[in-house]
């Protein structure tokens, strides 16, 4: 079984801890839209610092939410070329490699 990911890869001018920062923060905005059990359920997404790259699920509406915000985030403190995004279907058993759920923030 396949799922949608969204799969970035930031510029190296941009700080990996802003990234992170970036991505907390719209975990935390799909929150205040979603709610905090929804999050927790429905929230997967990983920072891979060392290699600059982030993947969120974006198999339920709260997933792609915090993709839409952490690209608008990035985008405005960074400008559009500092990252590159891409929609992928990834096989569902990999889905441990998504390392942080909604539950763990």
């Amino acid at each position: 079984m396949d799922r949608l990911v969204y799969k970035y890869n930031f510029a190296k001018h941009v700080p990996v801890d802003d990234i992170e920062d970036s991505l907390m923060i719209a975990a935390l905005a799909a929150e205040a839209l979603h709610g905090r059990a929804a999050v927790k359920m429905d929230a997967y997404f990983c920072l891979d610092k060392k290699n600059r790259t982030c993947v969120v699920d974006a198999g339920t509406s709260i997933g792609c939410d915090i993709a839409r915000i952490l690209s608008t985030f990035v985008t405005r403190g960074y400008g559009e070329s500092s990252f590159k995004v891409e929609r992928a279907q990834e096989h569902y058993r990999n889905r441990g490699q998504l390392c942080v759920t909604g539950a763990a923030m």
